[in-house]
């Protein structure tokens, strides 16, 4: 018995449509866990930010409580390099101009970013009287 002509153009249509899906869905997969991956840096570089400013707001209070612009910054630098309450590759530095005006900038660069990507910074600006 032989088969009808539209059954034998039909045959392995099944397997392709599976493939098909199969391939669709892991591309998907994969999109989800790129978007995971870039979502656990962000949040990183989010903790990494919010770090630099309370480093930051250490050293100022430290000067307001002082009523000085001449603080002992070495403790605290130390702090701001430390690999377990400071930041990645970190750095900071206080410079006080002849107004008064006193700049804390700290910088650090995530272990993940390229080496010629610059680093981030955090900046502020402050007057003690």
């Amino acid at each position: 018995m032989k088969r009808p002509r539209t059954c034998r153009r039909q045959a392995g249509v099944a397997l392709l449509e599976a493939l098909v899906s199969i391939l669709l869905f892991s591309i998907g997969v994969l999109g989800v866990v790129a978007l995971q991956a870039k979502a656990s840096q962000f949040s990183v570089d989010s903790e990494d930010r919010s770090r630099a400013a309370l480093l930051a707001n250490q050293i100022v209070s430290q000067m307001w409580a002082q009523q000085s612009t001449s603080v002992d910054t070495s403790s605290w630098q130390t702090q701001v390099s430390s690999s377990s309450r400071g930041l990645p590759s970190g750095n900071g530095s206080v410079s006080v101009d002849s107004t008064g005006l006193a700049t804390v900038t700290i910088t650090w660069k995530a272990p993940w970013r390229k080496s010629a990507e610059q680093a981030n910074s955090y900046v502020t600006k402050v007057i003690i009287p």
